[in-house]
């Protein structure tokens, strides 16, 4: 069974619908491409996803973002103008079982309103408003096949998707490799060669507020942990637009940790790194009790190291883009799928067709 893509002078597969495989697709249909972007998941979001629970809205992958390139910039500050962003957090703090330091932590960050993947919904809304575009959710591309009129895409239920000129692929390297690996040895090797880490993220929603942290002020929003197995904590009722939540956190496990503990099961995790939190007040502290509690696997979190390509395509029709050729930022993933896009763009003009 085949899905036939709409006519068009050029018609481009994305797989992923994070903010790489989004900004990407948004750039492509503002130049008049047809594009239909692939995301296994139910909703856009990739690793700025939230979780809902009855309680409120958590984030398990990006906890805010900061700004540095112009472009994005001005993206950004269309986003709070739209009331999409805000700056957050405010005050924040360093950890450790010795006390609580108040972080002057420049630059700015921002995070989305109500929740971070306020920002990839209204990407996935924007590229949709274009003509010849769709996104197809809970779609996962298992295989890709090339024929004289273009690339087929088949999903994990029998189902092609095409025919496309170009497929553009922003999952996570190892994910990438299977699909690229019978066609393009180059794009192949690069994925090889990225090698991966990995990430648990904890949640826990309390019957109550925290109590003041040692040397620390009540409305405390984001701490960095020193503690082997806990990094980073936010507070999601302190995020704009969730002020009426209870107090939940998402407390984010260092790589090292993960990597080792990566096949534990998720309850295990998750008290492991409540364990964890608790170490940061002293013992005769009465903490609130958890309501809700659980953890997240991110088994592709961020690269080992950082590259200095942002993205990469081939004369074979294949492309990749996203963060996991960079630092793991928000703002690397945007800029690696506008700067694909372009290129993808420029390409065409050049050779008219591919």
């Amino acid at each position: 069974m085949t899905k036939i893509a709409s006519a068009s002078p050029l018609n481009i597969a994305v797989v992923g619908a994070g903010i790489a495989g989004l900004a990407c697709a948004n750039l492509l249909a503002e130049h008049g491409v047809a594009v239909t972007v692939f995301d296994k998941a139910r909703g856009p979001g990739g690793r700025m996803s939230t979780k809902r629970l009855d309680q409120g809205h958590l984030d398990l992958g990006a906890q805010a973002f900061t700004v540095r390139d112009p472009a994005f910039k001005s993206a950004v500050a269309d986003w709070g103008a739209s009331g999409l962003v805000a700056h957050w957090p405010l005050i924040s703090y360093q950890a450790s079982s010795n006390g609580w330091q108040l972080h002057n932590d420049l630059p700015l960050r921002y995070s989305g309103v109500p929740r971070m993947s306020a920002i990839t919904r209204h990407l996935a809304d924007s590229f949709q408003t274009h003509p010849q575009t769709a996104l197809q959710l809970a779609t996962r591309i298992e295989a890709l096949q090339r024929s004289p009129e273009g690339w087929q895409l088949q999903d994990a239920e029998g189902y092609g998707h095409g025919p496309f000129d170009y497929v553009v692929l922003t999952t996570p390297p190892p994910q990438t490799l299977p699909l690229v690996a019978p066609w393009d040895e180059t794009l192949a090797e690069a994925c090889r060669t990225r090698e991966q880490r990995s990430c648990w993220a904890a949640w826990a929603v309390l019957d109550g507020p925290l109590p003041i942290p040692p040397g620390g002020q009540s409305d405390w929003q984001m701490a960095r942990i020193e503690h082997p197995a806990l990094r980073l904590v936010s507070r999601n009722q302190t995020k704009p637009g969730r002020e009426q939540q209870p107090e939940s956190l998402s407390l984010m496990a260092h790589l090292d940790w993960s990597d080792t503990h990566l096949e534990d099961d998720p309850q295990v995790v998750a008290e492991s790194l409540w364990a964890a939190f608790t170490t940061l007040f002293p013992a005769s502290t009465p903490l609130p009790a958890r309501i809700n509690s659980g953890a997240h696997r991110w088994r592709y979190a961020q690269p080992s190291t950082a590259d200095d390509q942002l993205y990469l395509y081939s004369d074979s029709g294949l492309a990749m883009c996203g963060d996991s050729f960079t630092a793991s930022r928000v703002e690397s993933a945007w800029v690696s799928g506008r700067q694909l896009a372009q290129a993808l763009v420029d390409r065409s003009v050049q050779n008219k067709a591919w």
